[in-house]
């Protein structure tokens, strides 16, 4: 009887969860066909004006065929738009709200490119901001290139440069018997001075220093060619920070004070009137074009083993680039015979050895099957992230994208002392070899151990600079005299033979379709690897289940038991442990 009902419980629970899962489903391919009708040419008729919204989070690339129909803002996505819109006669023009605080300057810059590709049409950009609050430049200059930008009169414009914060936790270690343990290859690869040290190393600090100033120049040079003020004046301007809107004004960043109604009207006369629609650039998409397939796969986030996050899942905001994900992406394209070349966006801090070096050797193939690759670097490609790319045939980053630290680290946090102080013991047996103690965080490194590690860690390190070596075509002595594991923006890395080109995904393009011996007033289809899932797809992924309404209490556990269950409620914060040997520490640069 107590199997009976507890089995009776478990149908009419199932039952009703299944219900749950049907409602969201119907609920997702409701809005996904809305969103599909929203982005339909048809739904264009009459003068348009797209809107950008830059006080969100913003992707990399991909976020447009979100589970619930409402598209994600990203890089790629924006500029490809513009380049779409800047043909399509209904539209006159884009309205674009500022971020107050700051950007990543690489995403800032390449905004910045879309919005002077999308200007040589002779249709307008009207930016307004309510307020720049923030210190760092890429916030002004993501809409500097902008025909007009207002400023809501009782803000202030504070931008005055850029600033890089490390923290350091050696101190706090000694204080507490705490051991921090690493190995580094070499002195540039600093993520481990957080844990080993109390202050800048000299060469921590050259490195950081060269590369603040590398991006602070290549901004002031933008904002000077798009306001047409003197680089001598936007740096006095920015030492003598903050100021009023109406100092704003004066100098020349603002042109007009107002409130961000009356902005939108402006915009909508100028426009023609009434029967203006706007509408979200993100929205509005890139279209589908015919002709020769260029295909396109993005990486972002941490380099981890497996299948990739691409933050398509509403409760997370996790991104990663997976080994097996990116390799059978360029399987399946390099098998395509419509595929004429593949440009590979890289948006990634690197992360596991292994799952670097199976996407380096499914670049290698693709090439090998006739394939150009052009990697287009994102915010960053650093560590693990530029190993992915170095034997592309073609590199193209942004100046303020930040590259290179091609280097490794590995260690641990020994604790064991730090516990004895509080009366905590661990005794350990180890059956075997020694170097079965070597991971433990409760007891150092005996000489034997660190010795062993730090050659595993060579091992990857002339791993590392030998692939660089070859794909880039640069002697062994040259790369490992640049690399040690020190980072570079893009400007800087074309300099030393890091990188090819300067420019984003639209520059990417262009260079695919010249290796691929295609005419450059050829438009091309950019087929993505791998497809977008269907919503179908997506809610089988975020549950991780297939709902039956005849589920048993067991299956009726383990769905209540998954963490994307649990998210329904609250937002899932699990943290996955992957390696992180070819991982850089970007810092906080403000």
């Amino acid at each position: 009887m107590r199997q009976f009902f507890l089995s009776l419980l478990g149908s009419i629970i199932g039952f009703f969860i299944a219900m749950f899962l049907g409602l969201i489903f119907i609920v997702a391919i409701g809005a996904a066909l809305i969103g599909a009708a929203n982005n339909d040419d048809s739904d264009s008729a009459g003068p348009l004006v797209l809107t950008m919204d830059l006080r969100s989070g913003m992707l990399d690339h991909g976020g447009e065929n979100s589970i619930f129909g409402d598209s994600s803002q990203s890089v790629v996505t924006n500029v490809r738009a513009l380049n779409r819109a800047k043909n399509d006669d209904n539209v006159k023009g884009v309205f674009i709200r500022a971020n107050s605080w700051g950007m990543s300057s690489a995403k800032a810059e390449e905004l910045r490119l879309g919005l002077l590709d999308f200007r040589t049409s002779g249709k307008f950009v009207i930016a307004y901001a309510q307020g720049f609050e923030g210190t760092s430049l890429s916030s002004y200059m993501s809409v500097s290139a902008a025909d007009e930008i207002w400023l809501q009169d009782t803000t202030g414009f504070s931008i005055a440069g850029y600033r890089a914060e490390i923290e350091f936790l050696g101190g706090v270690f000694e204080k507490y018997d705490v051991k921090p343990e690493f190995i580094q290859f070499h002195e540039y690869k600093n993520a481990v001075n957080t844990y080993t040290k109390k202050a800048l190393t000299a060469p921590h600090r050259e490195a950081m220093t060269a590369l603040l100033q590398s991006l602070m120049d290549t901004s002031v040079q933008h904002i000077a060619h798009d306001r047409e003020l003197s680089e001598d004046n936007i740096l006095a301007f920015l030492n003598d920070a903050p100021h009023s809107a109406e100092a704003a004004k004066e100098a020349g960043y603002i042109d007009t004070l107002g409130h961000y109604a009356d902005a939108r009207d402006y915009v909508r006369k100028k426009a023609g009137g009434d029967q203006v629609k706007f509408k979200k650039l993100s929205d509005y998409g890139y279209g589908t074009d015919t002709g020769p397939v260029i295909a396109f796969i993005g990486g972002q986030g941490a380099v981890v083993n497996g299948t990739s996050d691409n933050g398509s899942n509403p409760f997370s905001n996790k991104l990663s680039m997976g080994g097996d994900t990116i390799s059978e992406a360029f399987i399946k394209a390099s098998k395509d015979d419509k595929v004429k070349a593949i440009v590979f966006r890289v948006s990634s801090p690197g992360g596991s050895p292994s799952a670097s070096d199976q996407i380096w050797d499914s670049v290698n193939k693709a090439k090998a099957a006739g394939k150009p690759v052009v990697v287009s670097m994102g915010q960053y490609a650093a560590s693990g992230g530029y190993y992915v790319a170095a034997n592309a045939d073609k590199i193209v980053a942004m100046p303020t994208t930040i590259t290179g630290s091609i280097g490794v680290y590995g260690g641990k946090i020994a604790i064991g002392d730090a516990l004895g102080n509080f009366g905590h013991n661990v005794e350990a047996i180890t059956i075997g070899g020694e170097y079965g103690a070597a991971h433990s965080p409760f007891e150092p490194w005996n000489q034997a151990n660190k010795e062993a590690y730090r050659r595993s860690l060579e091992d990857i390190y002339v791993d590392f600079t030998t692939r660089v070596s070859d794909g880039r075509g640069l002697s062994i002595e040259r790369v490992r005299e640049i690399a040690k594991g020190r980072v570079w923006t893009g400007a800087q890395a074309k300099e030393i033979g890091l990188v090819d080109e300067l420019g984003g995904i639209m520059k990417a393009i262009e260079v695919a379709k010249e290796l691929a011996e295609i005419d450059e007033k050829t438009r091309v289809r950019i087929k993505k690897y791998p497809r977008d899932l269907t919503p179908g797809e997506q809610l089988e992924q975020l549950f991780n289940v297939t709902a039956d309404a005849g589920a048993s209490l067991e299956d009726l556990r383990i769905l209540t038991q998954s963490a994307e269950f649990k998210t329904l409620m609250q937002a899932r914060a699990t943290l996955n442990q992957t390696e992180t040997q070819l991982r850089a520490q970007l810092p906080n640069i403000k």
